[in-house]
């Protein structure tokens, strides 16, 4: 067992909790911004189209399951551009195909990469080309030919997410 801080939780309960939020609020900041540029945002994810199904799964390993573990966080439509759209927040800024895992099911899957400073995208064949996101790529959400028209809106939103998480851990 896990001994208590003085939080009442063990440290390692406490950083899964912390975790768990940090990406709720970097899924609730790209919800609010695909909403803001005039998409309809479904949440698509495990956790909101089969809600409870995680206790189920538990021990569970197979290829069903870690498809419907790895369900994107939203499906987005604007007109005929209908994408799936997965979150992730990264303190450091960077993702790469590790973090997603080689046999990711969603290559047409777009990874929104919230970090304390900036939002950047790539899509999972990118990812599967070898190609990444670092600090110092420019593969920012508002120069993807799909957004660019939203561009001013996208760096509003990357304002907010430097507020909220620039003394995150």
């Amino acid at each position: 067992m896990d001994s208590e801080d003085k939080n009442g939780l063990s440290k390692q309960a406490y950083q899964r909790h912390f975790n768990m939020l940090k990406g709720r609020v970097a899924e609730a900041l790209i919800e609010e911004l695909f909403i803001s540029i005039g998409y309809k945002v479904f949440r698509y994810g495990m956790e909101n189209t089969i809600p409870g199904i995680m206790q189920t799964l538990r021990g569970v390993k197979n290829d069903t399951v870690m498809h419907i573990r790895r369900m994107p966080d939203f499906i987005v439509q604007k007109e005929q551009n209908i994408l799936f759209i997965e979150v992730k927040f990264r303190k450091s800024g960077t993702f790469t195909l590790k973090d997603l895992g080689e046999d990711y099911p969603y290559d047409d899957a777009y990874i929104v990469v919230v970090s304390k400073k900036h939002i950047k995208c790539i899509t999972v064949k990118q990812l599967k080309e070898g190609k990444e996101v670092t600090p110092k790529t420019r593969n920012y959400l508002g120069s993807l030919e799909a957004f660019k028209q939203d561009k001013d809106k996208i760096i509003d939103f990357c304002e907010f997410a430097v507020k909220f998480f620039e003394n995150v851990d």
